[in-house]
């Protein structure tokens, strides 16, 4: 063997070495889990000082394209390639063709990197000493380049891939966590008496709903009955009626009055909301004793009291909660209630389902009211409706419903 392939052959045995090295390199990185700015760094002390290529541009795609790593390129320039064109044009290891595309004339080859299909980057090289393309010492090492974008790239989509799971995997329990407490806002059992009957449906949209009802006794002979609906759903909105709940419940037993009641409650969920929420409520006391039932609607859809030959819509109120310092202006009512009267509060969930493309509204609830002889019955009856429309309805809201029937 002559001296000088001797001397290529020792070349090329070092370059292998290097090459053997700095891939040993990436990998004991990664599983050091070092940062993206150390991988690069690595990725970029081969290119220049091992291969000695001067100019690269590397592109990445999380969410959309940026540019991620330049050197011997002005930042400026770099930004302008348009990445969509490459991903179009170049599915595979190429030449660029500057004259179809001005912004790629810095640049002699593009490197994609891809994940099962999907590209994840795109590393642009140009000869760091001007000769043809054809025999640049880029192209004697445009695969190991390849394996070491792949490499890096690929390593840095499974740890986002990983931080994002395992992000999800903490949303997910927080909702669990939002949809215990939420759960725990409903009457875990509904007072079974003499006189009063009473039955509820609730069916969220999602894991955390913005809907609550509630069955409150406040003393020997009444009983609060009331039902409420949050702007927003998620958790914010679940937090908000939590809130509200236990502010409702607390007050309920040291105002005088509903229209007392509503004037705290609305200053609570200001404090709370900073007029960002607001509330509709409707809430009815009823007294067993005198077979009176007081109520107060504050901006919700009216609550409808079936009696013997008319259904009654109890609109009586005052507007939403949370939007005004004062509430412009307050009404509460009163109406005498007999054996066999019936009350359904609803959310507008119920009444906004779609059959036939248009929403059932109060009528399509009201239709159910002619024939059921019990609250059971038409409680029964809109559950069955209900879970009917909301397969085909394209309405995203919670399903909740509170019935009553006074006994004697």
């Amino acid at each position: 063997m002559t001296e000088e392939k001797t001397k290529r052959a020792k070349g090329r045995l070092k370059l292998s070495n290097l090459k053997l090295n700095t891939l040993l390199e990436i990998t004991n990185s990664i599983n050091h889990n070092k940062s993206k700015q150390e991988l690069f760094a690595i990725l970029t002390h081969a290119l220049k000082v091992e291969l000695l290529i001067g100019k690269f541009a590397l592109y990445t795609f999380d969410k959309k394209w940026q540019l991620s790593l330049v050197e011997g390129v002005k930042e400026k320039a770099a930004k302008q390639v348009d990445l969509e064109q490459i991903a179009q044009d170049y599915p595979s290891i190429e030449v660029l063709n500057s004259e179809s595309n001005k912004s790629l004339a810095v640049f002699d080859i593009v490197i994609p990197v891809f994940h099962k299909k999907k590209p994840l980057a795109y590393l642009l090289l140009a000869d760091l000493d001007g000769e043809k393309i054809e025999i640049s010492p880029i192209i004697k090492h445009l695969k190991f380049i390849q394996t070491l974008a792949n490499i890096i790239v690929v390593a840095l989509e499974n740890k986002r891939l990983n931080k994002e799971f395992i992000k999800q995997v903490e949303v997910k329990k927080e909702l669990e966590l939002a949809q215990k407490m939420q759960s725990l806002l409903f009457p875990r059992q509904l007072p079974m008496e003499e006189k009063l009957c009473i039955k509820s449906i609730y069916k969220p949209h999602n894991e955390v709903g913005g809907d609550y009802y509630d069955v409150i006794k406040i003393d020997q002979n009444r009983t609060a009955l009331c039902i409420a609906d949050v702007s927003g759903k998620g958790f914010s909105a679940a937090l908000l009626m939590a809130n509200f709940q236990a502010n409702l419940r607390a007050l309920i037993n040291v105002k005088s009055s509903l229209e007392q009641l509503v004037l705290a409650c609305n200053q609570k969920i200001i404090e709370s909301a900073k007029y960002e929420k607001f509330i509709t409520l409707f809430i009815a006391i009823y007294n067993a004793e005198t077979k009176t039932l007081n109520y107060l609607n504050a901006g919700h859809h009216p609550a409808i009291l079936i009696r013997e030959n008319e259904n009654v819509e109890l609109k009586k109120g005052c507007t939403v909660l949370g939007m005004f310092d004062k509430l412009p202006s307050i009404e509460t009512a009163s109406i005498k209630v007999k054996a066999e009267d019936k009350l359904v509060c609803f959310t507008d969930g119920l009444t906004e389902l779609e059959q036939k493309g248009r929403q059932i509204g109060i009528a399509g609830i009201q239709h159910l009211f002619q024939h059921a002889q019990s609250i059971e019955a038409i409680v029964s009856q809109i559950e069955a409706l209900a879970m009917s429309l909301k397969k085909q309805s394209e309405v995203e809201d919670d399903i909740t419903l509170l019935g009553a029937e006074f006994l004697a």
